[in-house]
């Protein structure tokens, strides 16, 4: 009684201060006020993301128990006279406040927040791994970590990852998902089996390749814009025990990248014959290269730029990061297999940085990194982030004009600036993901932090200005790229994002979810239930 009290109570107050046009009583039919949380921290928390540059205010939290929970929700927006906005949140990792909603309600997808204990609602369904058919459900909040540890007293784990575990199933499966190895097993989009979803009609549907196919490729890269994950069926592998960790360094742009292609072409080769991970990063300072993605070169033997000649090569250098996984049985040969792979590349003499760790550590290598950020403060700021997909045929284009032009050497960097290859064979053309039009195309992962320190270089505007400028260089060269985990602010520039897709994606969106109640901080359809979104185009 006190929860229904305190839901209608909030209710009415958003109806007079904002106008929400919303009958108290739709929802407290739904029986889900135990777990509809209308806290003002919980409030706080679903209404800013890790990007930080974006605030929304929603009027509700509601914290599931169960898919049905998520259906019920999205029907009775659906169904209302008047609608209401909802929009599905993970770990909150977002950059540009995809995943929150103002005038509706947000779905605490993960589980972890102080608010569901306080509700005493644990994880809606524990991961099951099936052992013999090689794969595992979870529930679509569930945080990759947690898959990875679940899967782990198995002897098994997912095919492919993300650099950060700490993102929800739902969350990386409505992007794409990936890290370096996504060349070789594609995407975490590509390694899925079945999906459920609640569609923006409410809808509790399953889906996969072969049933529902086109709600299933219609979620999986989809932004949230068709139905919300509920549950994953994710392909497993035996899990490795040890990786060794390499790192090298390149002075020719060029010659890096010429490595880098050569070593994703070898996808198709036998595992003894092809490393397992392959990404890569520009330096254009001494920061970066001693960065703070791990503890992996000695600050007791920092590597100096200075003490590289590059000056040659605008003053950038380029590391190229790849490992090998073993397991007792291949420990003998784990030595042979990389030197044998080594041998074949142009790195710079002496500049081979190696170490040997426990395959979850390694997965799990930017957690550590985290916390050690969190600890100096530097953790909860904002991340103008900037990742586009860069066609191969370009790439060197944008070396020039980006990280020798518009970056330097004479700018501080303030986090990663990752640059790795991938195979467009590895990615289904049926989802709603969006790559270049080459065999082969990089991401380029501008992964800064806005600091406070009185560095001008490093400040929210100067970064933002500079993302600007690099949208602008490739705009002005006819430089094709897309945007991964995208954002634009008007509807033609989605659909120039979207390119021959679009047709598609538009009519998807009007079987699967008429109302636009789904994900408008994605802000690609305009919510018909939201008199104050027509600014948005």
């Amino acid at each position: 009684m006190a929860a229904k009290l305190l839901l209608m109570l909030a209710i009415c107050r958003w109806i007079v201060t904002v106008g929400l046009m919303l009958d108290p009583t739709e929802l407290l039919l739904l029986g889900v006020e135990e777990r509809l949380s209308v806290d003002p921290l919980d409030l706080e928390s679903a209404s800013l993301d890790f990007g930080g540059l974006h605030r929304a205010e929603p009027w509700g939290v509601l914290h599931p128990a169960s898919a049905q929970d998520v259906a019920r929700l999205v029907k009775a927006a659906y169904d209302s006279s008047h609608g209401f906005t909802v929009s599905a949140r993970g770990h909150g990792h977002s950059i540009n406040g995809q995943a929150m909603t103002t005038n509706g309600v947000v779905i605490q997808m993960s589980t972890g927040s102080g608010e569901r204990r306080r509700l005493g609602i644990g994880r809606p369904v524990a991961p099951r791994v099936y052992e013999k058919f090689m794969y595992v459900d979870v529930w679509g909040g569930e945080l990759w970590i947690d898959v990875l540890r679940s899967t782990l007293e198995y002897g098994l784990a997912p095919k492919s990852w993300t650099d950060y575990l700490y993102l929800s199933v739902g969350g990386t499966l409505s992007n794409a998902g990936i890290s370096g190895q996504a060349f070789n097993h594609g995407p975490q989009i590509s390694n899925v089996y079945e999906l459920d979803v609640v569609t923006g009609k409410g809808e509790l549907l399953t889906c996969s390749e072969e049933d529902n196919s086109d709600l299933f490729h219609a979620v999986l890269g989809g932004l949230g814009q068709f139905g919300i994950i509920t549950r994953a069926r994710i392909a497993l592998e035996p899990a490795p025990q040890m990786v060794r960790w390499i790192r090298v360094l390149y002075s020719n742009f060029s010659t890096f990248t010429h490595d880098q292609e050569y070593l994703i072409s070898l996808h198709g080769q036998s595992d003894s014959q092809k490393f397992d991970y392959v990404e890569g990063f520009a330096i254009v300072d001494d920061g970066l290269i001693n960065n703070w993605r791990s503890s992996f070169f000695s600050p007791r033997n920092p590597v100096k730029i200075s003490s590289i000649d590059a000056k040659g090569n605008g003053g950038v250098l380029y590391c190229l990061e790849v490992t090998k996984n073993y397991g007792d049985l291949d420990a003998d040969t784990i030595d042979e297999e990389v030197d044998a792979l080594l041998t074949k590349l142009n790195f710079i003499p002496n500049t081979v940085f190696t170490t040997d760790l426990p395959y979850v550590d390694f997965l799990d290598r930017v957690h550590k990194a985290e916390l050690t950020l969190r600890s100096k403060g530097l953790w909860d700021v904002p991340h103008p982030w900037l990742n586009l997909f860069v066609p191969k045929s370009r790439i060197a284009d944008f070396d020039r004009g980006v990280f020798k032009g518009i970056l330097g050497s004479k700018n501080k960097t303030s986090g990663p600036i990752l640059i790795y290859p991938m195979n467009k064979n590895k990615w289904d053309e049926k989802t709603s993901a969006v790559t270049p039009e080459e065999d082969v195309f990089y991401l380029v992962a501008l992964l800064r932090s806005a600091l406070d320190n009185g560095d001008e270089t490093q400040t929210l505007d100067y970064l933002s200005d500079q993302n600007r400028r690099i949208l602008r260089f490739c705009g002005d060269a006819g430089i094709n790229v897309k945007q991964y985990l995208p954002h634009y602010t008007t509807q033609q520039q989605w659909r120039d994002h979207f390119g021959h897709k679009w047709a598609q994606f538009y009519q998807r969106k009007l079987e699967l979810d008429p109302r636009h109640i789904l994900a408008t901080g994605q802000r690609i359809f305009k919510p018909s239930c939201n008199p104050t979104s027509a600014s948005w185009y």
